[in-house]
Formats: C-alpha cells, sequence, structure tokens
C-alpha cells in the first residue's frame, strides 16, 4: 500500500470516529458496562446529545441488542420535566447507539463528593422532584431499577433530572453479565430484594433505593456497608442502619422516618406509591423551592402533586418544628414514631390553629388532630395558616 493510500485509509477512519449516522462527535463523556458515552451534535436538529453506544462485545449479541432497542423505546414513551429524555435508537454500520438528552451539570454524587453532605432542605427538595419523576415511570409500568446518585442529575440552573431509566433491565437480563439471574443494580443502594433475584424488582425497590440516597445525601454516609458485594447484601438483609438523626442531629426525627418506611427490609412494609413519598417529605416543612448550592438556581415547583392544603400545611407545621400529620400515610410513619419511643398515637393532640375563617377573619381555634386533618382536606386550611401543639 502506498503512502498517500494510508494516508486516505487514515482519513476515513478518522471520519468514521468522528461521525455516526447524524450524530456528529465532540467528546467522550464517559464508560459504563454498556459501552461508551459521547457528547454529540444532531447534525438535523442542531441540538447537543448525550449519545450511548454498546460495546462491540454487546453488539454482537442479537438477542441483547433486541432489549436494548425494546427498552429505549420504553424509555422514549417518558414525558416528564425531571426525566432524561431519550431521542432515538438505531445502529449506524455496526454501532448501536441511543440518543438521549444532554445534561449539563453534575450528578447528585458528583456534588457529594465536593460538599460531603447536603444541606438537608436540599436533599428534601432532591429526593422530592425524583420521587415525582419516579412516579410519572411508575404510572407507566416502568422501573427503574438503579436509582442512586450517579443516576440523578443536577442541571447548571438546578433542575434535577433523573436518568437511565431501563438501561438496567437490559444489563439484568443479560445473564452474561449477572450471577444467576441477581439484580444488577447498584448493590450499595440496591433493595435486598432485588440482590436476592431481579425478578422479584418492582417500584418499591425503586422507592428503597432513593430511601437510601436520600439517607447518603443528609448524612455523607451510606446506610450499610460491607467488604465485598455479599457481605453488603447479607448486611441489608440481617443488620439496621443508624439513623440519620444519629450521625446529623438537625435531621428531623419525622425525616428518618419517612426514610425509615422507604428502606422497610420487607417491601410490604415500605410505601408503595412515589406519591405518598412526595407528601410525607412535604408535611416535614423543610424543603427548599430552589437548590441553596447551585447559583442561579430556579424553582422547581417541588410538590405538585401534594394537594393545596396539605402541602401548605405541611410547611407552615415545619416552619414551627411541629411534626403534624397531614393525612392518612403520614399516620403509617407516625405510628412508626410510637413504636420506636413508645409514645400515644399523634391523633391524640391538640393543636392551636391561626387561620382565615369563612368571613375572612382572622381566629384562633383549639382543634383535634382529625379535625385538623378534615379541614386540610376540605381546603379550610390555606398557606397562611400557623399552628402549634399543645
Amino acid at each position: 500500500m502506498s503512502e498517500n493510500q494510508d494516508k486516505k485509509s487514515a482519513s476515513k477512519k478518522k471520519k468514521a470516529v468522528k461521525q455516526i449516522g447524524d450524530f456528529e462527535l465532540k467528546r467522550k463523556l464517559g464508560k459504563g458496562g454498556m459501552g461508551e458515552v459521547f457528547l454529540a451534535r444532531q447534525t438535523s436538529l442542531d441540538r447537543l446529545v448525550a449519545l450511548k453506544t454498546l460495546s462491540r462485545d454487546l453488539s454482537s449479541k442479537e438477542d441483547f441488542v433486541a432489549r436494548f432497542g425494546r427498552e429505549a423505546r420504553s424509555m422514549a414513551k417518558l414525558d416528564h420535566p425531571n426525566v432524561v429524555k431519550v431521542y432515538a435508537v438505531d445502529s449506524f454500520k455496526g454501532v448501536h447507539y441511543a440518543a438521549i438528552e444532554y445534561v449539563d451539570g453534575k450528578s447528585v454524587q458528583d456534588w457529594l463528593d465536593k460538599l460531603e453532605q447536603f444541606p438537608i432542605g436540599d436533599a428534601v427538595h432532591i429526593a422530592m422532584v425524583a420521587a415525582e419523576a419516579l412516579k410519572h415511570a411508575h404510572d407507566l409500568n416502568m422501573v427503574h431499577r438503579d436509582i442512586k446518585p450517579d443516576n440523578i442529575l443536577l442541571t447548571s440552573k438546578g433542575v434535577i433530572k433523573v436518568a437511565d431509566f431501563g438501561l438496567a433491565k437490559v444489563l439484568d437480563e443479560d445473564l452474561s453479565m449477572t450471577a444467576s439471574g441477581t439484580g444488577l443494580g447498584t448493590p450499595l443502594y440496591m433493595a435486598p430484594e432485588q440482590a436476592r433475584s431481579a425478578k422479584t424488582v418492582d417500584q418499591r425497590s425503586d422507592i428503597y433505593a432513593l430511601g437510601a440516597t436520600l439517607y447518603h445525601m443528609l448524612t455523607g454516609k451510606l446506610p450499610f456497608s460491607g467488604e465485598t458485594a455479599v457481605e453488603l447484601i447479607i448486611s441489608k438483609e440481617k443488620d439496621s442502619y443508624e439513623p440519620a438523626r444519629k450521625l446529623r442531629s438537625e435531621v428531623p426525627e419525622r425525616l428518618d422516618l419517612v426514610i425509615d418506611k422507604m428502606m422497610a427490609k420487607d417491601p410490604k412494609h415500605r410505601y408503595s406509591d412515589c406519591g405518598q413519598i412526595v407528601r410525607d417529605l412535604a408535611s416535614v416543612g423543610i424543603h427548599t423551592e430552589a437548590l441553596s448550592f447551585v447559583e442561579g438556581a430556579q424553582p422547581a415547583g417541588v410538590g405538585r402533586s401534594v394537594s393545596p392544603g396539605s402541602a401548605a400545611m405541611g410547611s407552615t407545621m415545619g416552619a414551627m418544628g411541629s411534626t403534624m400529620a397531614t393525612g392518612r400515610q403520614n399516620y403509617d410513619v407516625d405510628s412508626r414514631r410510637d413504636a420506636r419511643a413508645g409514645q400515644t398515637q399523634q391523633t391524640s393532640r391538640t393543636w392551636y390553629v391561626q387561620f382565615e375563617n369563612a368571613d375572612g377573619k382572622t381566629v384562633v381555634e383549639k382543634l383535634s388532630s382529625g379535625r385538623v386533618i378534615k379541614m386540610l382536606n376540605a381546603g379550610m386550611l390555606t398557606a397562611k395558616a400557623r399552628a402549634k401543639t399543645s
């Protein structure tokens, strides 16, 4: 081969590396178990995307490629402001890829590496938004399977985005990449039942992982640890983690109990719906409207799925240091506190509530917990309401 032919051949190879179909590769963003991720420009629409490409080994497996395509198309059905969008899935000259929304920012893990632990209100804010994103997916019968700080992204404007929906499932189903069906989700955050078998995974597994992530954001530590993955899984099955409040005294008891319910060992004892998590976190009343550690962060409208009365009252109670229940699901949290501390049910408390009555006059009334909840449900208490317990 002549020198000119060598140059032409090298030029073609160089050109092939820089272009995959409609996508012009800018730079490599990272590499994972499935392949490489590139920052690319979709030339037809002139927009930046993250291009996930399958490794040569996985691309040679027809069944895997088919599952990858199915999951990517399912992911494309997700339409939520806090879920990373899937734009396209295709192949070009033997390279299989998925083009997804490019998020200009950092992951929660990146921020944990820098901050060690998050401001409490910010941690709750992130968990609430992530729970809303998960609820959207769960309502479409999609389970994430690998919720962790690396898969929760924060844009440069402080917008939370949950990434990599469904991709863990593709890997779970590839027996060459798992051990006897063991769930491939990250063991540090993975639910015990997922560690036993990927076939048992449902939305409650995501809820457990989100609880473990919230715990990490609050304390800077993992709830469980082990020298090996097996030791870690055994610890999750047999041991109890240290309550977040023991590691960080500013964590409200009520928040600790929400985490406790999210991370119950038995899925039957966990929250069954992410909407319940959002309501209980809102009732703590300490979440920020915008991330305090991201300069110029935009308000997220966090708690969209919470009824106005419940959210407002929850915020009011939290500001006054109260732990008032704002709905049926919250009684479950109160019951866990009572069992732990041997206290009487929260429903026996008396509340002094200042609010505007039907005539527009500001009044103070002595009310039972049950009466307050009825007024919340009826929309009789607004954001101006103030309360304290006797």
